[in-house]
This record gives C-alpha cells, sequence and structure tokens, in this order.
C-alpha cells in the first residue's frame, strides 16, 4: 500500500501564558512511500517522528494537509478503520491473556461482514505465530516471556489482520544490546516476507540504516533529507545529517579553503577544486583518513583502541570541534604508539565540506 503525505502539519497550542505561539511538531511534510517498502523516521527527541506516525495512524488529526493510503484519503478517518498495524514501544500487551489471546484481540473484535469464525480465528493467529516464530508460547502470559518474545507477540498481533500498513514506534528501545540486533533482522525479515509498507521510528541511526529501504532524517518537524542510508551517509545535504548519522560521528574541523586548496590549521590536507575560497567546516568521517608517515594532517596521538577488525586511533586536533578525533583504520596497519603525533592522508570521498553560515553542503 502507497502511503502519501501531503503538505502535513502538525500545531500544538503552546504551553507558555506570556507567548502563546504554537508549537509546530511537523513542518509541511510531503512524501510518497513506495508500496511494500521499509522506511525509517529517523532524528532525536522531539524531532517530530513519533507526531508524524501517529498522525498517519489516526491518533492524532493534522493541522492541515492530506494523508492518502493509495487512492483512499484517509485524512479524517478514525484509526479502526484506517487498517493499520501499530506496535508500541512498551510492547502494550494484556497482562492477564495468554500469548494465543493476545494476538487473537483483534480478531475478536471484527464485526459484520469482517467477522471470522473460531476457526478461521485461529488458523490466521497460528499463521502470524509462525512468522515471528513464537508458536511454542502460545499458553504463556506476557510476564513469563523475555522482552525479545514480548515483542515479537506485539508484532504478531499488529499483523493477525494483515494490514495495509505496519507502523513501528520505537519498537527496540527496551532491548538490550543483543536482543536489538536479532529483532530487528527479525523485522526486515517479517516485513520481506509479509510485503506489508512498514514506517518503523526510531533515534538510533544505525537501527534505521540496518533494515531501512529508505530513511527520513527529521530535525524539528522538518524533514532534512531523505535516501537510501548508503547515499545519505556518503552525501549529507547538511551538517545536522552528516553528525547524525554515523557511529563514531564524523570528525568536524573548522577549515579555510584557500586557492583550490583545503587547509585545516596549517596543514593544507586536500585539494577542493572549484570551492571558492572562505572559511568552512569540514567533515571527516573516522573511516575517512589513512595513517601515513608524510600525511599533510598531523594530529597529536592520544591513544589506540583495538576493537580486532579495526583499530580506532584516537588523537588531537586544534581545529576540530571536538575533545578528540576519530580516525578508524585497519589492524593490520601498525601503530607507534611511542610517538607524540601521527600523520594521515584523506580519502576525498570521505571529506564533506559545509557553508559556516548556512551550514549547507558545499560540493567539489
Amino acid at each position: 500500500m502507497e502511503v502519501i503525505l501531503q503538505n502535513l502539519t502538525k500545531k500544538f497550542p503552546g504551553r507558555d501564558r506570556k507567548r502563546r505561539e504554537d508549537v509546530i511538531a511537523v513542518n509541511d511534510f510531503s512524501y510518497e512511500i513506495p508500496d511494500g517498502k521499509l522506511i525509517g523516521l529517523l532524528g532525536p527527541s522531539g524531532c517530530g517522528k513519533s507526531t508524524t506516525l501517529n498522525l498517519i495512524s489516526g491518533l492524532l488529526k493534522p493541522t492541515s494537509g492530506k494523508i492518502f493510503f493509495g487512492k483512499d484519503d484517509v485524512t479524517n478517518l478514525q484509526p479502526e478503520n484506517r487498517g493499520i498495524g501499530l506496535v508500541f514501544q512498551n510492547y502494550a500487551l494484556y497482562p492477564h491473556l495468554t500469548v494465543l489471546q493476545n494476538i487473537l484481540f483483534p480478531l475478536q473484535n471484527l464485526k459484520g461482514k469482517e467477522k471470522l469464525s473460531k476457526e478461521e480465528m485461529k488458523k490466521k493467529a497460528l499463521e502470524a505465530a509462525g512468522l515471528v516464530q513464537i508458536e511454542g508460547l502460545l499458553d504463556r502470559k506476557p510476564g513469563e516471556l523475555s522482552g525479545g518474545q514480548q515483542q515479537r507477540v506485539a508484532i504478531a498481533r499488529a499483523l493477525v489482520k494483515r494490514p495495509r500498513v505496519l507502523l513501528l514506534d520505537e519498537p527496540l528501545s527496551n532491548l538490550d544490546a543483543r536482543l536489538r540486533l536479532e529483532t530487528r533482522e527479525e523485522i526486515r525479515r517479517i516485513q520481506k516476507e509479509t510485503g506489508i509498507t512498514t514506517i518503523f521510528v526510531t533515534h538510533d541511526q544505525e537501527e534505521a540504516m540496518s533494515i531501512s529501504d529508505e530513511i527520513v532524517v527529521m530535525k524539528e518537524g522538518v524533514v532534512q533529507q531523505i535516501g537510501r542510508p548508503q547515499e545519505v551517509y556518503d552525501n549529507p545535504v547538511n551538517l545536522f545529517v552528516a553528525k547524525f548519522l554515523g557511529t563514531p560521528p564524523i570528525n568536524v574541523f573548522d577549515g579555510q579553503v584557500r586557492d583550490g586548496m583545503l587547509y585545516i590549521g596549517k596543514d593544507g590536507v586536500l585539494p577542493v577544486k572549484g570551492v571558492a575560497d572562505k572559511a568552512v567546516y569540514a567533515g571527516i568521517r573516522p573511516e575517512g583518513f589513512l595513517l601515513q608517515k608524510d600525511g599533510p594532517l598531523t594530529c597529536s596521538l592520544q591513544g589506540v583502541e583495538v576493537t580486532g577488525r579495526d583499530v580506532s586511533v584516537v588523537s588531537h586536533n586544534p581545529a576540530a570541534l571536538g575533545p578528540s578525533v576519530r580516525s578508524i583504520i585497519s589492524a593490520e596497519v601498525p601503530v607507534d604508539t611511542a610517538k607524540k603525533e601521527v600523520r594521515f592522508s584523506l580519502k576525498p570521498g570521505k571529506v564533506c565540506l559545509f557553508d559556516k553560515t548556512t551550514e549547507q553542503r558545499i560540493l567539489f
């Protein structure tokens, strides 16, 4: 099911008694979500991603704009009539019901032509349980399950009616690191198998990038960039997107362009053809550094962190905006920790320049 958002805006009345300005949670959001894709809504707390999800679900009504499911205008349709499945962060399972009863619950509320027999309901519930691989847990109560198992039950309950659109509101936030990894892989598998258009809200950029067909990066209610995860990572449109995506985060320096050369401090580190002479922010991804004895960028060495396959070189540069510079290099490359400084050359494709006033990307 294609989901179309047209100039979607949501305002909440301000609470400040002296300045009754509306708070704009979602600001003029337009986007066509392709049928059968998994889309990640990504951004920091307060960026409007959960509000957008609640608008799509019908739990909130937009101040202006329209929402279409295919050709159907659902802007003013009640949530129960939209054909959605909704999975919350806290699972929202009924503690007094068994797993099977929790999954059956949405089917038991069907009325009229949609009403099913007990046999049909049980068949659908078992199919949903099989999809999320919890067939052996059907007689248990939610309190007897792990967090990951409870989340699977919540997903099965959302899927049992075969919704037109599946909405996931930070579904992995309450899980530990290993379970988060396993569950997000399961979510991707389930979405692929069912082909249901899925919208996944998260503040965790690694989660969004790993399973989404496209990501939507938001800030203060405004869409910053939409695209395939790798494209957005490689080609951020502004400094906010560049800093938000990536673990470890991008290293940002005060830079200067002079005569087609990027300078960080006194070091001329990279030719940047076609860029006018000006002060810039230079963003360098951690994997964009090459350890080199006569490299143009000089940093003072603070330490080396070995993580197995890679090595993280932690250093300092006076022009860096952060307290340290993190460079990821292969563990096969030796680092002389006895020296006080390290020198790097840079991979041009991993360096981004940004205007200091607008923070928009400067292409070179």
